[in-house]
């Protein structure tokens, strides 16, 4: 029993280990022409800065897809950027992430 919560105290301190590493991480995407989004690897948003020409009110219909697809892709190549850092921690073997 003494064995088992050693072991969960110490997974619980790569984690919180993990949780400041990727708060630190800052990922930008700029796949998206006009769009440009900066997150953390904890997926926190640190700026999202917009082209002016996508402030048309002709262009909002278009600038809401867009903006839905880069933030989507953001997030997404920020969950990779965690999965590799996950995968660097010693002892924390999760499934799936490989």
């Amino acid at each position: 029993m003494f064995d088992q919560m050693k072991k969960l105290m110490e997974l619980k301190k790569q984690a919180d280990e993990l949780k400041k590493e990727l708060e630190k991480l800052i990922i930008e995407f700029n796949e998206v022409r006009g769009i440009k989004i900066k997150l953390n690897g904890a997926q926190m948003f640190q700026s999202i800065e917009i082209e002016d020409t996508w402030l048309d009110p002709k262009q909002k219909a278009r600038f809401q897809v867009e903006f839905v697809r880069a933030v989507n892709m953001a997030i997404k190549k920020s969950q990779k950027e965690a999965a590799i850092q996950m995968q660097k921690m010693p002892g924390l073997n999760i499934p799936g992430l490989t």
